[in-house]
């Protein structure tokens, strides 16, 4: 199987172009876009999955809130109880404080974590670093990555790719 293909176009118009003439095709998949300034509608043309961060964040949240609030009516109530003017032993209220900013912490370190693992940082080198003239998508030039679902549709992508318009078409070897 062939790598992605990357697109450079000179003007965003070609671009949403061949976005919108690449999202009508199942064949074809855009992966992402390289633009010096936002485009308007991209967004919508992109393949993207939702990332599944707040999910992370909650699950950590919540199992480590409970936690730490199990561990503190155990110690309370069952394994060193203290009456201490009368108190009920399992007095609830108390234990909130802790299993709150333990809850809190454990989201906030489990959103970074996960963050770092969907983006997939640290990566000190990229593959299309190596491409020829990708330093300009911060200037003044626009690139498409997509693929196509095997080696036909990767022929068919980089004749369809050209013909909508793009400068120079640059296969992306990934590891």
């Amino acid at each position: 199987m062939r790598g992605p293909l990357l697109a450079e176009f000179s003007d965003p118009a070609t671009l949403l172009a061949a976005a919108r003439g690449l999202k009508g095709s199942p064949r074809f998949t855009v992966l992402d876009a390289f633009t010096p300034f936002p485009v308007d509608e991209l967004d919508k043309l992109i393949d993207l999955s939702r990332p599944r961060i707040r999910v992370a964040m909650f699950l950590a949240g919540f199992s480590t809130a409970a936690f730490a609030f199990g561990l503190q009516w155990y110690s309370a109530v069952i394994d060193y109880p203290i009456n201490s003017g009368g108190r009920p032993l399992n007095s609830w209220p108390v234990f909130l404080l802790v299993p709150f900013e333990v809850g809190i912490f454990a989201a906030a370190l489990a959103g970074f974590i996960a963050l770092l693992w969907t983006t997939g940082l640290p990566q000190l080198h990229h593959p299309l670093f190596d491409v020829p003239s990708f330093e300009r998508s911060t200037q003044d030039h626009y690139f498409l990555l997509a693929k196509g679902e095997n080696e036909e549709t990767s022929h068919a992508l980089r004749e369809l790719l050209r013909t909508s318009g793009a400068l120079r078409v640059t296969e992306v070897r990934v590891p």
